[in-house]
């Protein structure tokens, strides 16, 4: 056989020539592994495959093609690829989707090799996470709206055995407070199918708006869906309109809207339960058609905040049992979920107990109370759903008066209605406000947009745990999972909608679907970091409150030197600070202890990443005066809930925050503040400024005078100035120091009595809240 020796070493060049081409593979380790939630089992292998012009992804049937669809549009969209489905298998360079009826419902298993990629599932949800699971091992480009040219869309070789340790994974949108149109609920529905939460919560009714078209009742939206624009004013200081006053804020969703909704959803393995509330946060629908409650007053929409909540349905008449069913028929033919959500919580019944139909409701039927009457409205409102195949939820208020025998129980008010539930034998949704709440604050106060209250960071969300010490292994069956909840009293618009939910609906996810074993909030956040870079790829505009410093002072009663610590959610990071006029972008200085202060000093400091600030800046000062370390008399006493720092409070440099629980504010319930402060020696004085918090949701008011004396014994104090300042009707949460400022004059005593207001509006009693008080 002759050989051609010059033909072999075209050939043998062609193939050198092929191989040179081809882009060098990565070598990955385990820390580029970034998936969230973290996969119940995951081994790396050496080696990765690489999508490229030429990959198919191969599907049998239309379960799988749906699956595989998110994945191979992402490539349209980020890589311009139009990647080839087939059903026959190919050689190599495929993406293969296997039926594995041995799976559980959620579960999946993905097995990526140098030359194909296999997903196993026995239904559309574990294929769709498996893929979702791929897409976040691909890099970050493939997140984008736009082509990203020199990507290598390489995926390291790994096997990943994966389940959810729960079946319900959920977020509750209100939509009534403020609407949100249909796009962004689709958004909101790829994002948590993208972190394989399976459950989302539409709170379609509340007194604020009907969100939900009732063909059969055209008033619900024509009426019930718009309220007076009162947008400029905070919420909770928006007069009620006139029951004539047309409402023009608002909006609804079409039965045509809400099936594309669900239909969209289903595609994604997310489940859309509806909830209509009932008996009360229902003024919308009452609004609508007044006859529903109980003595057929005219209302109006409201606009903003509403407490009490006494329009609510009216428990005697058979028309509200009417009225409610015909509605949930036609809900639950738009809905297939299992789950039919009636809220059920913050009903004030004070209108049932003068009413005569309810009266006679409760003699009829041998009730007790109107506890008992909204106990046997939920109990029947039960039966009706029960006999649609449907499953009655409502929030823990349910299980007042007794709990109807099929419902399930939405554990909200802590863990103890869940804990109560369980042990009766019916199953609950844990979703306490302490860590489940996202309109909650996810940083200090002072640095954050306004949100309804409390404190939620993080690093809190992932220490949730829906199965809480004390359960039984039996009541432990019955918790179905967690759910996080976005109220929408403060949420204006989709940017801060998404600012609330994103990080912290990572971080429940992790908890909802990873194994407790092998978390840590360590590793968490090697983890979180990254993913946000996807949430900026995603266009999502995601919080970076983790980054924000946190600030821990105290003061050395002795010398009244103040030592701050600095600290933000992330262990080991590094943050710089710079003191007084400093620039944190050219004379930041590492921090590594504690910092020592003992004169006014502003201390600014942010969290660094690549040598640049990131985050919040911190920024605070610190105000030495003449009065700090010195003794205080109090002649009236602090409420004993808010003691602050004890009796040096008052002059301990360190000041309050927006969040009244931050342990530097003291408070007086409806009475005066008069406290007298000993200088030790004749002081020179000129001015005496008192800090105060104003926040009426909470009773929270400032006074409405300061008084300032002064003495050299004690005992005879002889009038330096006041300043009054009157009661203006407000919804904000704002810090401001009141300043007596009078003739420069000599003193060793100096007493300062601060006016409460005393009694609300409302009748309620106020609370006066002062951190310091700095004598100059």
């Amino acid at each position: 056989m002759k050989v051609n020796f010059k033909r072999v070493l075209i050939l043998a060049l062609a193939v050198l020539l092929q191989v040179g081409c081809q882009k060098q593979k990565t070598t990955f380790t385990e820390s580029d592994i970034k998936i969230i939630p973290q996969p119940k089992e995951l081994t790396l292998n050496q080696g990765s495959f690489i999508f490229d012009a030429d990959t198919k992804f191969v599907v049998t049937s239309d379960t799988q093609l749906q699956a595989a669809h998110i994945l191979i549009d992402r490539f349209k969209t980020a890589a311009g690829l139009e990647l080839e489905l087939t059903k026959e298998q190919p050689s190599s360079n495929f993406v293969i989707l296997k039926d594995n009826s041995q799976l559980g419902a959620e579960a999946y298993t993905l097995v990526v090799g140098d030359d194909n990629i296999v997903i196993e599932a026995s239904g559309l949800s574990g294929f769709v996470y498996g893929i979702e699971t791929l897409r976040q091992l691909l890099p970050v480009a493939v997140e984008k709206n736009t082509v990203s040219a020199d990507v290598s869309w390489e995926v390291p070789n790994v096997n990943i055995a994966d389940a959810p340790r729960y079946k319900w994974r959920g977020l509750m949108l209100d939509v009534s407070r403020h609407f949100f149109e249909k796009d962004y609920v689709m958004k909101t529905i790829d994002r948590l199918s993208y972190l394989k939460m399976n459950t989302l919560h539409l709170h379609l009714v509340d007194d604020q708006g009907w969100r939900i078209e009732i063909k059969k009742y055209p008033k619900l939206t024509e009426v019930g869906a718009y309220r007076v624009d009162q947008e400029d004013k905070h919420w909770n200081a928006r007069p009620r309109a006139k029951a004539d006053e047309k409402g023009t804020y608002g909006g609804f969703y079409t039965q045509e809207d809400i099936k594309e909704i669900v239909a969209y959803a289903e595609k994604r393995g997310i489940t859309v339960v509806p909830e209509i509330e009932m008996p009360a946060h229902v003024s919308s629908a009452v609004a609508a058609y007044p006859s529903l409650s109980c003595f057929e007053t005219p209302i109006s929409v409201p606009s903003g905040g509403l407490w009490p909540i006494t329009d609510i349905y009216c428990a005697g008449k058979e028309s509200t049992f009417e009225f409610l069913e015909n509605v949930l028929v036609e809900v639950m033919d738009l809905f297939p979920s299992k789950y039919i959500h009636v809220g059920g919580d913050e009903a004030t019944k004070t209108n049932w107990e003068k009413c005569p139909h309810c009266q006679k409701r409760i003699k009829a039927e041998g009730l007790e109370n109107v506890e008992e009457l909204q106990s046997y409205f939920i109990k029947r409102m039960e039966r009706f759903i029960s006999s649609k195949d449907r499953i009655l939820i409502g929030w823990d208020e349910i299980l007042e008066g007794g709990l109807a025998p099929g419902a399930t129980v939405m554990s909200w008010r802590g863990v103890k209605g869940g804990l109560e539930a369980s042990e009766q034998g019916h199953d609950v949704v844990m979703t306490p406000g302490s860590h489940c709440y996202f309109d909650h604050y996810q940083g200090p106060q002072d640095s954050e947009p306004a949100a309804w209250g409390g404190y939620t960071p993080l690093s809190k969300v992932y220490e949730f745990d829906p199965t809480v010490d004390g359960m039984s292994d039996e009541q432990a069956k019955h918790v179905l999972g967690g759910q996080a909840n976005l109220w929408a009293e403060y949420i204006p618009d989709t940017d801060q909608s998404e600012y609330m939910i994103y990080p912290r609906i990572a971080a429940l996810s992790e908890t909802l679907w990873s194994p407790k074993e092998g978390r840590s909030w360590n590793k968490f956040t090697t983890r979180i970091i990254p993913m946000f870079d996807r949430f900026a790829a995603m266009g999502i505009n995601y919080a970076q409150s983790v980054y924000t410093i946190r600030e821990e002072a105290i003061v050395d009663e002795n010398t009244g030197a103040v030592s701050v610590s600095l600290a933000n959610e992330i262990e080991n990071s590094d943050i710089r600070y710079v003191l007084n006029d400093g620039d944190l972008n050219t004379d930041a200085v590492t921090y590594d202890k504690p910092i020592q202060i003992t004169e006014t000093t502003t201390i600014k400091a942010s969290y660094f990443e690549n040598d640049k600030p990131l985050g919040a800046v911190f920024e605070k000062t610190f105000k030495y005066h003449k009065a700090v370390g010195k003794k205080v008399t109090y002649n009236t006493e602090v409420n004993d809930r808010y003691q602050g720092a004890g009796a040096t409070t008052q002059v301990n440099v360190l000041r309050g925050t927006k969040n009244f629980h931050d342990g530097q504010w003291q408070a007086w319930l409806a009475k005066d503040m008069e406290v007298v402060i000993d200088l030790d020696e004749p002081t020179e004085v000129s001015k005496v400024s008192v800090g105060a918090l104003e926040n009426q949701g909470p009773g929270i008011y400032y006074p409405t005078m300061v008084e300032v004396w002064t003495s050299d014994d004690g005992q005879n104090f002889v009038s330096a100035g006041k300043t009054e300042r009157a009661y203006a009707a407000t919804g904000d949460a704002t810090i401001k120091d009141f300043e007596v400022t009078f003739e420069k004059k000599s003193a060793r005593y100096i007493k300062v009595k601060a006016t409460n207001l005393k009694q609300t509006p409302t009748g309620g009693g106020v609370f006066l809240f002062v951190d310091e008080i700095i004598v100059e």
